[in-house]
C-alpha cells in the first residue's frame, strides 16, 4: 500500500458542549481526514468519555469518516454497535480483545473498516497474524486513557516493523500512531512509515483548528521528501 498522509483530529480535546462546531472547524476539502473518537469505559482505562449516543448524534453531525477508538473491556459485545451506528473505522484493543479475529469480521461484515491497537508496552511481534484480518494498526504512542499526554519515540520501533509489512505485502493496513503528535513529533512518526496521524490537543487547543490540520498534513509530506 502506498503511504498515506491522514490527519485524525481528537475530539477528546474538543469542547464536548460544541461537537458538531468542532467537527465543522476540522471539516472542508483540506480539512481532517477522519474524526478520531475516543472512547473510554473507566475499566480498561482509568478515564471515562462517551459513548455510542454521543457518537450516533456526531455521525448526523458531520461527514468526516468516524475514527472510533474503543479503550473499553468486552470490545467482542460492544465494538459492534459503533459499526452498526456508522463508523467509518472501529479499532478496539488487543489486550482487550477476546477473540480479535472474529471482531475485525464482524466489524467488515457491518460495513466498518477493522482496527487493532497496541498499548505502547505490548508487543507487535504476537498480533502479526491476526493484523491479516485488519484494515488498521493503531500504534499508542502513549498509555491510552488521558489526553496532552508527552509522545514516547521508543515505540517507532513498531511502526518501522509495521510499515515493512506492509511495504513487502505480508500486510494490507492502515498504520496509525495516536498520543502526543504535535508539530515536534509529527516529522519522527512520518519517517518511521505512519500513514494515520491522530492529533488531540495540537489541532483543538489553537485558535484555528482547520489550520493545524493543513499544517500537520504540510510537514508529514515535507518529511517525506
Amino acid at each position: 500500500m502506498a503511504r498515506q498522509a491522514l490527519i485524525a483530529p481528537s475530539i477528546l480535546s474538543a469542547d464536548f458542549a460544541r461537537l458538531a462546531e468542532e467537527a465543522a472547524a476540522v471539516g472542508g476539502p483540506d480539512g481532517a481526514d477522519w474524526l478520531h473518537v475516543d472512547v473510554m469505559d473507566a475499566h480498561f482505562v482509568p478515564n471515562l468519555t462517551l459513548g455510542l449516543p454521543v457518537v450516533k448524534s456526531l455521525r448526523k453531525a458531520t461527514e468526516i469518516p468516524l475514527d472510533c477508538h474503543l479503550m473499553i473491556e468486552n470490545p467482542d459485545r460492544w465494538a459492534i454497535g459503533y459499526a452498526e451506528a456508522g463508523a467509518y473505522n472501529v479499532t478496539v484493543h488487543a489486550e482487550a480483545a477476546g477473540d480479535p479475529v472474529k471482531i475485525a469480521k464482524d466489524l467488515r461484515a457491518a460495513g466498518a473498516k477493522a482496527g487493532l491497537s497496541v498499548k505502547p508496552g505490548t508487543p507487535l511481534e504476537s498480533y502479526v497474524d491476526v493484523l491479516k484480518h485488519y484494515d488498521t494498526l493503531l500504534v499508542m504512542s502513549v498509555e491510552p486513557g488521558f489526553g496532552g499526554q508527552s509522545f514516547m519515540p521508543e515505540v517507532l520501533d513498531k511502526v518501522r516493523t509495521a510499515r515493512r509489512l506492509v511495504d513487502t505485502g505480508h500486510l494490507t493496513l492502515v498504520v496509525e500512531i495516536d498520543g502526543g503528535i504535535n508539530a515536534d513529533t509529527v516529522e519522527q512518526a512520518a519517517e518511521a512509515g505512519v500513514d494515520c496521524f491522530v492529533a488531540g490537543s495540537a489541532v483543538y487547543d489553537g485558535k484555528d483548528p482547520g489550520k493545524a490540520v493543513r499544517a500537520l498534513r504540510r510537514q508529514v509530506l515535507d518529511a517525506r521528501r
